[in-house]
């Protein structure tokens, strides 16, 4: 079923509401899911890099420090073993993936519970392309000032806009998207999402 959604002007006033499939942005928040594909798209970002020798890796150790009978010391037979002092590590860190599996379906599944909570929250704000002539801060500034929003702010938008990213590269709490490279934890670490009308068709596109 459609349903309307309210469309803001750059200068903060309202234009022609749009609408929207319920299907896609009216859906029950799903906590597991959500957390799910959270945790899976966060391990995937870590790069598993930590590697220690063990005593395989280390140099040298290649000769018997002493004979194994007739001294009166414990048996020998390298040093470079874990209990030596410059020795291997007796289990060693390895490099490995992180990556969990999630499928499409879910990760769809979890983009479309991520946006019917923000919009049930008043935290998604659907507004016309906005057209900057000059990458100016100030300008950006002054419009996201009449659109009132505060906090943590993501704006996305359907093509890449140079002056737009530019603009908004100088301020620490706003980031500028495209809506096909949105992801779960922009989504849920914004206080405000302000989005393009084009990009949202988008992504009811991309979310069928």
């Amino acid at each position: 079923m459609q349903v309307e959604i309210a469309v803001s002007k750059i200068d903060g006033t309202k234009a022609s509401p749009i609408t929207i499939d319920d299907a896609i942005f009216a859906k029950p928040f799903q906590e597991p899911l959500v957390h799910q594909v959270l945790t899976a798209y966060l391990a995937g970002s870590r790069s598993g890099s930590s590697s220690q020798k063990n005593r395989a890796d280390v140099r040298g150790g290649g000769s018997k420090p002493w004979r194994q009978k007739g001294t009166g010391r414990a048996r020998a037979g390298t040093i470079r073993s874990p209990i030596w002092r410059g020795g291997g590590r007796a289990f060693p860190a390895t490099p490995r993936s992180y990556a969990q599996k999630v499928n499409r379906k879910m990760y769809r599944g979890a983009i479309r519970s991520i946006l019917s909570e923000l919009i049930r929250q008043d935290r998604l704000t659907v507004f016309e392309e906005i057209a900057l002539d000059s990458p100016k801060t100030r300008v950006l500034v002054d419009l996201l000032a009449k659109l009132q929003v505060n906090g943590q702010i993501l704006i996305l938008i359907s093509s890449y806009n140079h002056a737009l990213v530019m603009a908004a590269r100088n301020l620490r709490n706003v980031e500028v998207l495209e809506s096909k490279s949105i992801n779960p934890v922009r989504l849920v670490g914004s206080d405000a999402v302000l989005i393009s009308a084009a990009a949202l068709k988008n992504l009811e596109s991309a979310l069928q």
